[in-house]
C-alpha cells in the first residue's frame, strides 16, 4: 500500500502551495525537505494579484495581507542626489519576503494536518504502473501515487530522471545579494541608487521586520573578478552608489550572488513524476515573475493531481498540466530575458532613471 497519495520534494512556496491545495481537496500529501529547518532569507519578495488569489482560495491571505505592503515608492537617485519618486498601483502586488510566505503556508498546512519532513533528502526514484518509490538518504522509502519535484533550479527530482535543461546562463555572478539593516535609512521607501560609472544599488525595506533586501552590482578585484558577497563589499558598494556617510550597514543575515540563468525542462512529466516551479524553468529575476510563477504551477498540478487521482483517466489532466505549464514557461522566459535587457541598459546609461521590480 502507498504511504500517501502524493509526495512533495520541496517546501518552498511551490511546495507548499501544492501541499495546502491538495490537502484542502482531501488527497494524503506528504512534503520532504532536505533543508534541515525553515530559512528567514527574502528572497524572492513580491507577490503578484495571481497569487494572492491562490491564497485567497487557500484561506491564508489574510495573514500576509496585513503585514505586506502595497503601493511601494521607488525613491531613485543618480550619483546621489535624488531624482525621484514613484508610486507601484495598490493594486500590482504585495511586497513581502519569501519566509514570511512561507511560514503562512505551512501555518496553513499544518492547519489541514500536514506537517514538512526537514532533513530528508530524496536519493533515488523508481516507477511503475501503481506509483513511485523515492528513495532517501537515510535509506528511508516512501511508496506513494505520485511524486512531484518542487525542489528548485538545481532540482534532485529533475537530475534522477534525466531531464535535460535546457537553456543558456552565465558563470559569473550578475549581482550580489542579501538582507541587512541599515539603522538611519528612511524605511518608507525603496531605495534605487545608480551612478554614471554604470554601478547600482537598490535597498527595499522588508515588511515586518526592521531590515533591507540589498541587490547590488558586484565589487571587482584587481584583476576584474567579481568579489563574493560580504557585509563589507556592501559597505563600499553602498558608500560609492548613495554617498550617505552617516549610514553603516549591519547585520547580514543572508549573503547571496545571482547568475542570470534562462533554463526550462524539456519535459515537466515522466510517467508519475512531475516537476513545478523553479524545478522545471529559472530565468531574469527582472518583473518578479519567478515565484509566482512556481505558485501558479502549484495551483495547476493540484487541480491536475486530484482530477488524476478521482477520474479514471489519470493521464488526460496531467498531459494537460505540462502542455499548459510549458506554455505558460516559455513565455515567461521570453518575458523576463526582454525585462532584464532594458534594466541593464537603463542602468548603463547615464541619468536616465529606471522603475525596476526585481524579484
Amino acid at each position: 500500500m502507498n504511504d500517501t497519495d502524493v509526495l512533495i520534494a520541496g517546501a518552498g512556496p511551490t511546495g507548499l502551495t501544492l501541499a495546502c491545495g491538495l490537502a484542502l481537496s482531501g488527497v494524503r500529501v506528504r512534503v520532504i525537505e532536505r533543508r534541515s529547518q525553515p530559512h528567514r532569507e527574502s528572497r524572492g519578495k513580491g507577490l503578484r494579484a495571481g497569487s494572492i488569489a491562490i491564497f485567497q482560495e487557500l484561506g491564508m491571505a489574510e495573514p500576509l495581507i496585513a503585514v505586506g505592503t502595497a503601493g511601494v515608492v521607488l525613491r531613485k537617485y543618480f550619483d546621489g542626489e535624488h531624482i525621484n519618486d514613484t508610486t507601484t498601483p495598490a493594486d500590482a502586488g504585495l511586497l513581502i519576503g519569501q519566509w514570511q510566505i512561507e511560514e503562512a503556508l505551512r501555518d496553513r498546512l499544518a492547519g489541514l494536518g500536514v506537517r514538512v519532513e526537514y532533513g530528508a533528502e530524496l536519493v533515488g526514484i523508481t516507477q511503475d504502473h501503481a506509483g513511485v518509490r523515492a528513495e532517501l538518504a537515510d535509506g528511508g522509502v516512501i511508496a506513494a501515487r505520485y511524486l512531484a519535484g518542487c525542489d528548485g533550479g538545481r532540482s534532485t527530482t529533475r537530475g534522477l530522471l534525466g531531464i535535460p535543461f535546457e537553456g543558456k546562463g552565465k558563470t559569473q555572478p550578475a549581482m550580489v545579494i542579501g538582507d541587512v539593516r541599515a539603522p538611519g535609512l528612511d524605511r518608507g521607501v525603496w531605495h534605487q541608487w545608480f551612478t554614471s560609472e554604470g554601478g547600482g544599488m537598490l535597498l527595499c525595506p522588508m515588511p515586518g521586520t526592521d531590515t533591507f533586501q540589498l541587490q547590488a552590482s558586484p565589487e571587482q578585484d584587481e584583476h576584474g573578478e567579481p568579489l563574493p558577497p560580504s557585509l563589507e563589499s556592501f559597505q563600499r558598494i553602498f558608500d560609492r552608489c548613495a554617498r550617505m556617510p552617516g549610514i553603516r550597514l549591519e547585520d547580514a543575515t543572508w549573503l547571496s550572488s545571482w547568475r542570470v540563468n534562462v533554463r526550462m525542462a524539456t519535459r515537466i512529466r515522466e510517467g508519475r513524476v512531475l516537476l513545478a516551479g523553479d524545478a522545471a524553468h529559472v530565468h531574469p529575476i527582472a518583473g518578479g515573475l519567478g515565484m509566482n510563477t512556481g505558485i501558479e504551477d502549484a495551483a495547476a498540478l493540484g487541480r491536475a493531481l486530484a482530477a488524476a487521482l478521482a477520474g479514471p483517466d489519470a493521464d488526460a489532466p496531467l498531459d494537460a498540466y505540462e502542455t499548459e505549464r510549458l506554455s505558460v514557461a516559455a513565455g515567461v522566459l521570453a518575458d523576463t530575458a526582454e525585462r532584464y535587457e532594458r534594466v541593464v541598459e537603463a542602468v548603463r546609461t547615464p541619468g536616465r532613471g529606471t522603475e525596476v521590480a526585481l524579484e
